[in-house]
């Protein structure tokens, strides 16, 4: 008798009897892939037993109020800018899930923090693409000795759960959550069926145990991690490592967090002995011109609880019938209106104009706080007059061309003069109450404003 098979989206997991160029389900193009029915009964139902026993007693309803609830324990891992963006360090039973591009130095990071947590508490590195050797190889190169962290090359799941049974580690790395398959499934390792289905056990002898476990995930070609979106819905963190290979800086990010704040980032430096973290990241994201240069406006930015200085570089050319407006770290849809506003409200065209705009160091920014100082990084592309040393700016900007006030303004103010900055052009509603000392502020509340107050300059 023929295998049956049906057509999984990789995305959500959802399930069709045909091949569809649609998913029914999410809607995404292109994501159904073949694999076999699994068959009812036996196998089938004990996909839903957890490895490590029964799940426990019966739990009974109680009113949340009733709840005692205190405040997790953190075990910091030995790297302060990881502990930064996982919220103070591990939790006990944590899932963390992190990904990134091939090469960026996941496995690196977390064999250097295996190795600084290996001091205090069992670990364990499970690795599903490399033999025992080679990370033995990579310590080395790392100069770690590597006497505490245990090593399992295995990639099917119930050795591993075997493994974490009769080890107890408090701290587990599955490299990588992809690699690693069951016997009660028959597709193979990576489909969305093993990916899903590993990664609930997982979680769930984390759940039981008490082990903090981090899962490593591939990356699509787009930058998302691969495999079904119920992936980062079963995890209580997901990290993303970014930042260019070819470049000795690289960011890890916080997309989710059960146990702390979102949208923080770690900032780390690539070298001979692993990934260090960068304390002052802002010199970073600012380049050393010997005099100031036309395009070029520094604003700070926050990425959760740090504010950061980055330095937003914009060059405008003459583009023929068809003007290119492309933009990096930044969104180019936001770009063209923002063009769309300083012809509008300020009287400055760039209709015949190409017009590109990099944030300098490679991180992206999402807020909208960076208006201000792209539309002024035009404008002084444009006319080819630098802005003045010690020049920021930040505000976003209306479609009426009134200049919005930036959550924190007053932090971003302070870590601008600790760096040394002497001028700053701002929202209204951001402008200090008190003087800030080395620190000229100017405050806006229109585009236009903002033009004349750097005309004047």
């Amino acid at each position: 008798m023929a295998a049956k098979t049906t057509f999984t989206c990789r995305d959500c997991g959802g399930q069709s009897a045909k091949w569809l160029g649609k998913c029914p389900a999410c809607g995404a193009w292109n994501t159904l892939e073949e694999a076999l029915i699994e068959p009812a009964g036996g196998k089938q139902a004990s996909r839903f037993q957890s490895l490590a026993g029964s799940a426990g007693a019966r739990q009974v309803v109680r009113t949340l109020s009733e709840i005692e609830a205190t405040d997790v324990e953190r075990t910091p891992t030995g790297q302060e800018e990881l502990d930064r963006v996982l919220g103070g360090g591990i939790v006990a039973g944590g899932v963390v899930l992190i990904g990134g591009d091939p090469g960026i130095g996941k496995s690196t990071l977390l064999l250097q923090a295996l190795d600084s947590m290996s001091g205090r508490m069992k670990v364990l590195y499970v690795t599903g693409e490399e033999s025992g050797a080679q990370v033995a190889l990579r310590a080395r190169r790392l100069g770690l000795p590597g006497t505490g962290v245990r090593v399992l090359a295995e990639i099917q799941l119930e050795r591993i759960a075997a493994a974490l049974d009769s080890e107890q580690p408090a701290f587990c790395v599955v490299d990588s959550i992809q690699t690693v398959y069951s016997d009660q499934l028959s597709s193979a390792p990576g489909s969305v069926a093993q990916v899903r289905e590993c990664a609930a056990q997982l979680t769930r002898l984390a759940k039981t145990s008490g082990c903090a476990i981090v899962l490593v995930g591939h990356v699509t070609k787009e930058g998302a991690l691969a495999g079904p979106r119920v992936l980062e819905h079963i995890v209580d963190t997901v990290l993303y490592f970014e930042g260019d290979t070819h470049s000795s800086f690289r960011l890890v990010r916080a997309i989710k967090n059960r146990f702390g704040a979102v949208n923080e980032i770690g900032v780390f430096a690539m070298t001979e002995r692993g990934l260090k973290g960068v304390s002052n990241p802002s010199a970073i994201f600012l380049s050393t011109h010997g005099e100031p240069v036309p395009g070029s406006c520094v604003m700070v930015t926050l990425e959760g609880t740090r504010p950061l200085l980055v330095e937003l570089q914009a060059l405008v050319d003459s583009g023929g019938p068809s003007p290119r407006r492309l933009s990096v770290g930044l969104d180019r849809d936001r770009l063209a209106m923002l063009l769309a506003v300083l012809h509008r409200h300020a009287g400055v065209a760039c209709m015949d104009q190409d017009v590109f705009v990099n944030a300098v160091g490679g991180v992206r920014i999402g807020e909208p706080a960076a208006d201000l100082a792209v539309l002024l990084a035009i404008q002084s592309s444009l006319r080819g007059k630098p802005l003045p040393r010690g020049f920021i700016a930040f505000g976003e900007v209306g479609l009426a061309g009134e200049v919005r006030p930036a959550p924190r303004g007053q932090e971003r103010l302070k870590e601008a003069a600790k760096l040394g900055f002497s001028v700053a052009l701002v929202p209204k509603a951001n402008a200090p109450k008190k003087p800030i000392e080395g620190l000229t502020v100017h405050a806006v509340e229109r585009i236009e404003q903002a033009i004349d107050v750097v005309r004047g300059l």
